[in-house]
């Protein structure tokens, strides 16, 4: 597999000329986010899509999270398509804008930490966004949020998950843990995995994700004066249901997802 390690060349003249557009932008457009939030999910959050029709409110999750890509420098490209709701997404995790990839598609409820319910404004964001949050390495938190996948996916909302229960570095595609996938067993819905990687000129590049002890903030900086670059979300074909093997089910997801985080011939 190749994969583009760098991300611009050694001297890159433009990158302070990006900060000077790109940090007010991110600042107005995080303004709009509060706003959409405030104003519509705080009373529209149970909402779900009717007849393959998405509701008002998640087709402005998508605008909002296009919009940001767009503003990062980032084009969003869809390849394959997204079942209808209800469905379990499951998906490779580098970059905390892997959630913003995915809603850029699809409005679904996400599976984060519990610390980031705490981070100021991102953590009001995201509960406001549906997101459910679990305190790793507490069993009794992973059972309360296996409860409410199932209640969420049952109610006709998607649910999204990172399998591999952390971000990876690299380009690395960790292990994914099953007992995850019993949450779409329980639910009756299908699992879906979604591949998410960078790409310039059709070669994937690994650095946008996390460096390896990098903030969320140093993420954030870096990424505002890189150059552009586009942000691929891969539908791939569902996992089917084995109710006696849900290792299966993990290891087929992580295979269709590292098949597709390959560079292309194009």
């Amino acid at each position: 597999m190749s994969i583009d390690t760098t991300t611009v060349p050694e001297r890159d003249l433009l990158r302070p000329l990006r900060y000077l557009w790109r940090v007010p932008l991110v600042v107005l457009h995080v303004v709009l986010g509060i706003l959409l939030c405030a104003l519509l999910l705080s009373w529209n959050q149970q909402a779900v899509m009717k007849n393959g029709r998405e509701p008002f409110a998640h087709r402005m999750i998508r605008l909002w999270s296009v919009t940001l890509l767009r503003i990062l420098g980032m084009r969003a490209r869809r390849f394959g398509e997204a079942l209808r709701d209800p469905v379990l997404f499951v998906a490779n995790h580098t970059s905390w804008l892997d959630i913003i990839m995915l809603h850029s598609q699809r409005a679904a409820c996400f599976v984060a930490k519990a610390e980031i319910a705490g981070w100021p404004l991102i953590g009001w964001l995201a509960a406001n966004g549906g997101t459910i949050f679990h305190r790793r390495g507490n069993n009794h938190s992973l059972a309360t949020v296996m409860q409410a996948m199932v209640e969420r996916l049952r109610a006709g909302r998607s649910v999204a998950v990172f399998p591999e229960g952390g971000t990876g570095y690299h380009g690395v595609l960790k292990v994914f843990h099953a007992r995850i996938f019993q949450a779409a067993l329980d639910a009756d819905v299908t699992v879906q995995p979604v591949a998410l990687r960078f790409a310039r000129g059709g070669r994937r590049v690994v650095d946008a994700g996390f460096r390896e002890d990098e903030s969320f903030f140093g993420n954030i900086v870096r990424l505002l004066g890189e150059a552009p670059m586009d942000a691929e979300i891969h539908f791939l074909t569902p996992v089917p249901a084995t109710p006696d093997a849900r290792r299966r089910m993990a290891e087929l997801s992580r295979e269709r997802i590292a098949s597709a985080l390959e560079d292309r011939q194009e």
